[in-house]
């Protein structure tokens, strides 16, 4: 049982660490939702028990706040220039 957990969660830092590169060309309102879209399907999986409907709808729902709070600190910048 610890071999499996450790092969998992190898497995997932793996794959964070090769999702985190493919960042490295992204706009920051893209990162904001892709990082927004993450940390909502977690929680929404979390908060519903591992329930994938509860997994894509904080992913649906974190992407559009990363996105939004972008277009805001955008908008703030060039009201500022």
């Amino acid at each position: 049982m610890k071999t499996i957990r450790r092969v998992v969660g190898s497995s997932v830092a793996l794959a964070v660490l090769i999702g985190l590169a493919g960042c490295s060309g992204m706009t920051k309102q893209d990162q904001n939702t892709a990082v927004g879209a993450g940390v909502g399907g977690v929680a929404g999986a979390v908060l519903t028990k591992g329930s994938p409907v509860g997994a894509v709808g904080g992913a649906v729902v974190g992407g559009v706040i990363g996105h939004e709070i972008s277009t805001e600190d955008d908008n703030r910048n060039k009201n500022h220039r």
